[in-house]
């Protein structure tokens, strides 16, 4: 490791160091704006200084302050016109320990186990076990040496699962298993997304449950009594959009626009949804067309949020590949 490196994560360090010791007195003083302004000028201060990094270096110290500053924010409105009953301990654990954004159920920090915890431990280690083996696949895949578009277009999903396994199911769920060794009521972050019936459920229920309860405190929830549920709904997703630019768009310096498309047509298709069931239009209420109905659109437009750069930059590279 270089000694520029070493400095730029110094730099990454204490600056989301900053992000949640300031970030408590955010809390404590109910300071929106200022937890706003804070989460912009951080992730500006993260790009610049890993601006000639690699790109999965830069993606995931944007991520990290990303969430960082998202906490503060969630957290803040979470603990709206009502006294703050965590503590700075408590804050600082869940800050750095955990990614959902409900900072509530760490105020039982250190209180008895809770039941669950090593089902939900064994769940995440058998999911890393199954991406590791897809990661293998890949490998073999890739050394057969066949056609390159080909190659690519096998290789590419098997990938993009994979590491959802690993990480999505695999370390998020064996954290949420290990907190609740200490008496924290963490859960599943992502709910058996397969048996979503709609859009509508598995953005709000089942699929990265952190990022709906971001969206839901800090974006829907304050707009929705000023603009109503559409507007307010198509503002999350846009939001979303703007958040995955920053991940996926915004490392590879390419695909910019095309996150926040994929979010759109979501927020659009459950604006959708919601007209039909309003309208007595029940088609969804058969499983198997309701979950063709929900793959569909979850899988096609996907190359929009998995663009092309970021795939080639990103992805591949994670796992010891390049194309």
């Amino acid at each position: 490791m270089d000694t520029q490196l070493i400095v730029h994560l110094l730099y990454f360090a204490l600056i989301n160091l900053a992000i949640v010791s300031v970030g408590y007195n955010f809390l404590e003083k109910q300071l929106l704006l200022a937890g706003w302004a804070m989460l912009v000028v951080s992730i500006a201060g993260v790009y610049i200084i890993f601006i000639n990094e690699h790109p999965i270096l830069k993606m995931l110290a944007i991520i990290a302050t990303t969430f960082s500053g998202m906490k503060v924010i969630a957290v803040t409105e979470g603990y709206k016109n009502r006294p703050l009953t965590l503590s700075f301990k408590q804050w600082l654990t869940y800050a750095i320990g955990w990614v959902g954004m409900r900072a509530q159920p760490f105020e039982t920090l250190g209180q008895p186990a809770l039941p669950n915890a090593w089902p939900m431990v064994r769940f995440g280690i058998s999911r890393i076990i199954a991406g590791a083996l897809l990661i293998l696949l890949a490998h073999w895949l890739v050394a057969l040496q066949l056609n390159g578009s080909l190659t690519y277009y096998l290789v590419t999903p098997i990938l993009l699962v994979a590491l959802s396994l690993i990480l999505h199911f695999g370390l998020l769920s064996i954290s949420a298993g290990m907190w609740r060794f200490s008496g924290v009521n963490t859960y599943y972050l992502f709910r058996q997304p397969a048996k979503a019936l709609s859009l509508t459920e598995l953005w709000s229920k089942r699929w990265n449950i952190a990022f709906s309860e971001m969206t839901s405190v800090a974006i829907f929830r304050p707009l929705k009594s000023k603009t109503g549920v559409a507007v307010a709904l198509m503002v999350s997703f846009i939001f979303s959009g703007l958040l995955h630019e920053l991940a996926l768009s915004l490392p590879v310096n390419s695909g910019y626009g095309l996150p926040t498309l994929y979010f759109v047509i979501q927020g659009l298709l459950v604006l959708v949804e919601k007209l039909m069931a309003s309208r007595g239009i029940l088609f969804l209420k058969n499983k198997v067309i309701a979950r063709l109905w929900v793959f569909f659109w979850l899988i096609v437009p996907m190359p929009l949020l998995f663009h092309g750069q970021f795939i080639r930059q990103i992805v591949w590279p994670m796992v010891g590949l390049h194309f």
